[in-house]
C-alpha cells in the first residue's frame, strides 16, 4: 500500500492505470482495501466487484462507492467465487507483496483463469518492508517481485513513482525535506517508465488474448 497524498506525484501512477484498463467493461479488483486506486480514475468501469479478506476495509469502501458490488473472502479463494474469463479486467493493487512468494504466483494463476482480457499487477519493485497498520495484520509486506520475475510471467512493466532509492516505506521520501525529495522523485519518472529495474514500484500487464496465441 501507499500512501494516497500527494495526488500531483501520484497522476502518472493514475493515468498510466486508467490506459492499461483501457475500454474493459467488467472488472475484479483483488485486494481492493478500503480506497482502492481505482477511486482515482476519470473514467469508472461499467461494473466492477471489489474483493477483499478485511471486512472493515469493505464497508469503508462501499461508503464511498467505488465498486458495485463486494465479496469478503480470502483471496486466493477467488477462483471458487467466479468462473473463468469472467471478468474482461482482473487487478491487484498493491497485493501481491502482501502474500508469500508461492501464494503470491498461486494468485497469479488465479487471476488469470477468471480473466478474458487483461491482468494487471502493481507491486514494490523488489522487496521494501513494511509492518501491519490500520488495524490491518494483511498490510504488512511479505514477498518482493522484481522486474525480470514478471517478464518471464508473460508481463509488460512499467515503471511506477521514480527511482527506487528516493522512497521508502509508504512511499514517503527518505531524505528532508520531503517536499522537495517528492518533486525530485516526480521528476525521475519519465526515465524509470521504461526503465522499470530502476523504478519504485512496477505496474505489470498482461494481455490474455495474446498469451493465448493464434
Amino acid at each position: 500500500m501507499i500512501i494516497t497524498g500527494m495526488k500531483n506525484w501520484m497522476n502518472t501512477y493514475y493515468s498510466e492505470l486508467e490506459e492499461s484498463i483501457g475500454n474493459a467493461d467488467s472488472l475484479l479488483d483483488v485486494g481492493c482495501g478500503e480506497q482502492s486506486p481505482l477511486f482515482f480514475l476519470k473514467n469508472r468501469v461499467r461494473h466492477s466487484v471489489g474483493v477483499d479478506g478485511f471486512q472493515k476495509s469493505l464497508e469503508i469502501s462501499r461508503k464511498k462507492n467505488i465498486h458495485d458490488d463486494y465479496l469478503c473472502c480470502y483471496i486466493l479463494g477467488i477462483k471458487n467465487e467466479f468462473e473463468k474469463n469472467s471478468f474482461n479486467c482482473v487487478v491487484a493493487l498493491d497485493v501481491i507483496e502482501h502474500l508469500p512468494k508461492e501464494k503470491g504466483f498461486e494468485l497469479v494463476e488465479q487471476m488469470e483463469f477468471i480473466s478474458s482480457d487483461k491482468v494487471i499487477i502493481f507491486t514494490p519493485n523488489g522487496f521494501l518492508p513494511q509492518a501491519e497498520h490500520s488495524d490491518n495484520i494483511m498490510q504488512k509486506h511479505i514477498s518482493g517481485w522484481s522486474v525480470n520475475e514478471m517478464k518471464d510471467l508473460g508481463y509488460e512493466v512499467i515503471g511506477i513513482n521514480g527511482w527506487k532509492p528516493l522512497l521508502g516505506e509508504l512511499a514517503i521520501p527518505k531524505f528532508q525535506p520531503k517536499k522537495l525529495w517528492a518533486v525530485i522523485s516526480r521528476l525521475s519518472q519519465p526515465i524509470v517508465r521504461n526503465n522499470p529495474e530502476l523504478a519504485f514500484q512496477i505496474l505489470c500487464v498482461k494481455d490474455m488474448n495474446a498469451s493465448k496465441g493464434p
